[in-house]
C-alpha cells in the first residue's frame, strides 16, 4: 500500500472509531447531531468521499462543493471532528427519507418480550390441560416467555411431587418450541417455573 493511501486508510479507521461519530465513511448512518450540509460547511480543506464511498482525497471546500454540484448531489459533513473533516457527496434528502422509513420499519418489527402466566392445579382434567397447553404454545409462538404456575389447595401442598409431575409433562409437550429458563421452585402454596421460546422473534 502506498504511504499516501495508508494515511487515508488509517484516518478512516480513526474516524470510524471516534466516540463522537458513528458514521461509516463509505456511506453508513449519519448522526443527526451537528450535521452540516452544503453551504453550512465552512472549514477548508476537507477529505472528500464520493457517493459510492470512494476516497477522492483532500481538497478545498470550494472544490468539494463544485464536484457535488456538478453531480447534482449534496455535500454532507460526516465526520466533523476528524482533521481534516470528512465530507461526502450524496442525495441528502433521499438519505433522510430512506433512514426515516427504515426506522419506521424497525419499530414495526420490534417485539417486546413479555412473561405470560399459565396456571395449573394438581389433578387437572385432560381437556383443561390441553386447553392450557394450547395457550402456552401460542404465547411461545408469539415470542413471549411463559411462567407455569402450579397452585395447590388444602392438603395438596403436602404432595408437591404431583405438581412437579404435571410441570414436567408440560415441558415435554412443548419441547419442540420451548426450553426451561428457570427450574421449578416452591413459594408458599405455589410452584412455578419459566420456559422461553427456542427462537426469539
Amino acid at each position: 500500500m502506498r504511504p499516501e493511501l495508508a494515511r487515508v486508510f488509517f484516518v478512516g479507521v480513526a474516524v470510524l472509531r471516534g466516540p463522537s461519530c458513528r458514521n461509516h465513511i463509505g456511506g453508513g448512518d449519519i448522526s443527526e447531531k451537528r450535521v452540516r450540509v452544503n453551504e453550512q460547511i465552512r472549514i477548508s480543506p476537507v477529505r472528500l468521499i464520493g457517493d459510492a464511498g470512494e476516497q477522492i482525497g483532500i481538497v478545498s471546500i470550494d472544490e468539494a462543493r463544485e464536484r457535488a454540484t456538478e453531480r447534482g448531489l449534496d455535500l454532507v459533513e460526516v465526520a466533523p471532528d476528524a482533521r481534516p473533516p470528512v465530507v461526502k457527496m450524496m442525495d441528502y434528502g433521499k438519505y433522510k427519507y430512506e433512514a426515516a422509513r427504515a426506522a419506521r420499519e424497525a419499530r414495526k418489527k420490534q417485539h417486546t418480550i413479555q412473561v405470560k402466566e399459565v396456571k395449573f392445579r394438581p389433578g387437572i382434567e385432560e381437556h383443561d390441560y390441553d386447553f392450557k397447553i394450547r395457550h402456552a404454545r401460542r404465547f411461545l409462538e408469539e415470542g413471549n416467555k411463559v411462567k407455569l404456575t402450579m397452585m395447590f389447595r388444602g392438603r395438596q401442598v403436602t404432595h408437591p411431587e404431583l405438581g412437579l409431575e404435571i410441570l414436567s409433562r408440560v415441558t415435554e409437550d412443548l419441547v419442540d418450541i420451548a426450553k426451561v429458563e428457570q427450574n421449578a421452585s416452591f413459594e408458599g402454596r405455589q410452584m412455578s417455573m419459566v420456559i422461553s421460546p427456542l427462537k426469539i422473534k
